[in-house]
């Protein structure tokens, strides 16, 4: 039912290729995909980790209570997302569409199966008597959907002739609803005066059947031992002889194994015939009883002729609460993770799987966690959600988490910059800088230079920030303007990762002071950079052509001292052979290193003659 039907869906859908060479696209997890299950992944994540942060210390009649909801609500979401697929088979005219989504509904429909008799038999643990009562809940709400049957007798205009009448009365029967079956056969006592008497005697007998949470389990003995008893006398009497429908009812009563399989079409599942067999012949069946009458009911109600499928094995082995076989059944069976990962977490969290570790070092909640989490991460937008499991995995999990993290395709500065704050959250640095440096390069080979900055600064890698400071000078030489100002201007103690970013960082300065008209600030800035050596050689001339404002301005702006050091930069710069030939060759460089030297001149003098007439005062 779930693994063949699922992998049958999965091959129609691969085209026949007779001798031509095919290309097939392996994905992992392929449910990961599938749209319409994106609500089962989101919903089912909130619970996992409001499970994970309840309360350790809760008593341990509450903390059973609590378990049980966040198992019904794993359900609720399961049969919400089945609900929807159900709804989209229905509206779609796509014929494989609406079979892919037939599917996931029977796949859905077998889960919240599987999900809800281990949350009977592990979660709750329900003892002798209301055993039997969570197994009819059970089969009511899964087994046998009766509603349109019901509808189409009752809607009828005599229903008590209605050709499907006794069916829906023997299904109720068998599903222990006494109260629906007791309407229904009123209308027959109204169509049928003669069969009034019968009617009445079946109708006080279904009425006194034992069956209820508010006795002990001897009580409960005791009382269905007498009804039993009276349901024995009434049937060797013959009551009900002169009709056949209302006999059988009396045989399943008193559980008539063969009558109660006379009704094997309308019960269409062995464990509905468990069910049904438990409910009248042994209603305080205790748990670990279960497993004879599971076996064996399956073994009668299949016969010779059909053998077991996955989802009779897996309900088998819950019978027989073989736990960690039923995770094994279904890990093979089911198309995904996600039913074993959280199936596994909520057994663990009832302490039901501490002694089993698994032999490479996990164990087995965990390794299904991992598993499903790293499926997760397959996808665009639910590694989001991976990262939650990982953070749970106690392990292993921050090992899966830094391997798959860097794996993330960076395609948006948005998602890097989720990507990031995961990170930082965790302390996990170096892939907060491999984040930071392949953002950094990416801004850089678009020429988005600010950006590339802010990365390389967040990355602390102080060779990149280097080359980009290096970029931003050779555009301003270039433009003779810098770009991205709000960031330079507010770079603060993250420029000093760098000498160069040092430098760029001041010189920006400089020239902010420059345009405030605070010259003599800019000009104690200016010789800085270059007397303590913080300016690239390169730049030099640069630095001294950006002097030569100062220089000219009518008040005198560099003292005596300060001219003979921008002297001496001028003449180390020119000092080279290098750079000598270079000044040679270019017109251009020759005639500012003679402005400069004029400038030089022209300012020593005013300084000297200022400071001559001070002295002389």
């Amino acid at each position: 039912l779930i693994e063949r039907t699922y992998r049958n869906g999965a091959q129609s859908e691969v085209p026949a290729a007779t001798g031509a060479a095919c290309v097939f696209v392996v994905r992992r997890d392929q449910d990961i995909y599938m749209e319409t299950l994106r609500k089962l992944f989101n919903e089912s994540h909130g619970i996992f980790v409001g499970l994970q942060r309840c309360e350790e210390e809760r008593a341990a009649r509450a903390r059973n209570a609590q378990l049980v909801q966040v198992s019904k609500n794993y359900r609720s979401v399961i049969r919400a997302c089945m609900e929807d697929m159900h709804q989209a088979a229905i509206s779609t005219r796509d014929s494989a569409l609406h079979s892919q989504y037939s599917i996931q509904v029977s796949i859905l429909s077998a889960m919240e199966l599987i999900w809800n008799l281990c949350e009977i038999l592990f979660v709750e643990a329900a003892p002798a008597g209301p055993l039997l009562l969570r197994l009819l809940d059970w089969v009511q709400l899964h087994i046998c959907d009766v509603d349109n049957m019901v509808r189409e007798v009752l809607s009828s205009e005599n229903p008590s002739k209605h050709k499907l009448f006794w069916n829906v009365v023997d299904i109720f029967v068998l599903q222990g609803r006494m109260d629906e079956a007791r309407h229904l056969l009123s209308k027959e006592a109204i169509a049928n005066p003669t069969s009034m008497k019968m009617y009445k005697i079946l109708d006080d007998l279904m009425k006194k059947m034992p069956l209820g949470n508010t006795q002990t389990l001897t009580e409960m003995e005791l009382k269905w031992q007498h009804w039993h008893e009276e349901c024995q006398r009434y049937l060797q009497d013959g009551t009900f002889a002169s009709n056949s429908h209302m006999e059988s009812i009396c045989k399943i009563l008193l559980g008539d194994e063969n009558a109660i399989l006379e009704k094997k079409e309308l019960m269409t599942t062995w464990y509905h015939f468990l069910v049904t067999r438990l409910l009248y012949s042994h209603p305080t069946v205790k748990p670990m009883e279960l497993r004879f009458y599971a076996q064996s009911s399956m073994d009668m109600f299949l016969g010779e002729e059909s053998s077991p499928e996955p989802l009779d094995t897996i309900l088998m082995a819950a019978f027989e609460f073989e736990l960690h076989q039923v995770i094994k059944e279904c890990s093979v069976a089911l198309s995904n993770w996600w039913f074993v990962a959280h199936l596994t977490d909520l057994l663990d969290h009832c302490k039901l799987l501490q002694s089993h570790n698994l032999y490479f070092g996990s164990n087995m909640r965990e390794f299904l966690l991992l598993e499903y989490a790293s499926g997760l991460f397959s996808h665009h937008s639910l590694w989001q959600l991976g990262v939650d499991y990982f953070d749970h995995c106690p392990e292993y999990g921050r090992v899966y988490l830094e391997l798959h993290i860097e794996r993330i395709p960076l395609n948006t500065e948005q998602k890097a910059l989720k990507v990031l704050r995961i990170c930082e959250q965790r302390q996990m640095h170096e892939q907060v800088r491999s984040i930071c440096k392949i953002m950094a390069m990416k801004a850089l080979r678009n020429n988005r230079l600010g950006s590339a900055l802010s990365w390389s600064i967040r990355a602390k890698d102080a060779a990149f920030a280097t080359l980009i400071s290096d970029r931003f000078l050779k555009d301003y030489c270039e433009r003779g303007c810098f770009s991205d100002l709000d960031l330079i201007d507010n770079l603060g103690p993250s420029m000093l990762l760098s000498d160069r970013l040092t430098f760029l960082g001041k010189y920006r300065e400089f020239h902010r002071l420059y345009g405030e008209k605070r010259f003599s600030e800019a000009a104690r800035l200016l010789l800085m950079l270059m007397t303590a050596h913080i300016a690239p050689c390169s730049f030099w001339m640069t630095l001294l052509t950006d002097a030569l404002p100062l220089l000219e301005q009518k008040e005198v702006i560099f003292s005596a001292e300060q001219t003979y050091e921008l002297m001496r930069c001028l003449e180390d710069l020119t000092a080279g052979k290098l750079d000598r030939q270079k000044f040679q060759d270019d017109d251009v460089e020759t005639m500012k290193v003679e402005m400069l030297r004029l400038a030089l001149a022209r300012n020593l003098a005013r300084v000297i003659v200022k400071e001559g007439t001070l002295e002389g005062s």
